[in-house]
């Protein structure tokens, strides 16, 4: 009984030290592969970064592009809006002679 004892705690052991070397192995490989994960998200941000120019001259040009825009739409509304108020005008004088 007592020899049997001896081997279980000998094999708990022997499992346990093994089962540490894989953790540290393990532990090891995850702090690389953390390693490259970081370096790719650095490379990812730059490539980020760099284009910001480019969504801010794009900004820029549809607010231009808007500003424009805004600007024709409401010389054509005022424009129709001067017809039809002349129209009425000159009906109203047509009745009133």
């Amino acid at each position: 009984m007592d020899e049997m004892f001896l081997i279980l705690s000998v094999l708990l052991y022997v499992f346990g030290i093994i089962l540490l070397i894989v953790l540290i192995i393990l532990g090891i490989r995850m702090f690389n592969i953390l390693e490259k994960a970081d370096r790719v998200l650095d490379n990812i941000d730059k490539k980020v970064n760099s284009l910001d120019n480019l969504f801010d001259v794009i900004d820029k040009t549809t607010t231009g592009i808007n500003a424009i825009t805004e600007k024709v739409s409401i010389s054509m509304f005022n424009l129709i809006s001067r017809l039809f108020s002349r129209k009425k005008k000159d009906k109203e004088e047509s009745y009133n002679e």
